[in-house]
């Protein structure tokens, strides 16, 4: 299945500028109609996830889920990683 990739620059202002918003809101709601799954880039702050979650958009990456790692370090993070509580039941997501 096709992804699509959110770039950071629309989802760094997103919560302050309307037409970053539209425009998530417009590729989200595409992306949906044909049945395509959205990654945002950027995603930097708890309250950035949490506005992407409510637009429909389930998968990130960025500062606010995880810093940069060496891949010998990817296991045992996956393995204990908690979304933020404010993301709400994400396990669905995670276990896809």
């Amino acid at each position: 299945m096709a992804l699509l990739k959110i770039d950071q620059s629309f989802v760094r202002d997103m919560l302050d500028d309307p037409d970053d918003l539209a425009i998530l809101q417009g590729i989200i709601g595409l992306a949906a109609a044909f049945k395509r799954e959205v990654i945002a880039e950027g995603v930097e702050t708890v309250a950035h996830g949490t506005a992407l979650l409510q637009l429909g958009c389930e998968l990130a990456q960025g500062y606010g889920i995880a810093r940069p790692m060496p891949p010998d370090q990817m296991p045992s993070w996956a393995a204990t990683w908690q979304p933020n509580s404010a993301w709400g039941d994400v396990s669905r997501v995670i276990n896809k």
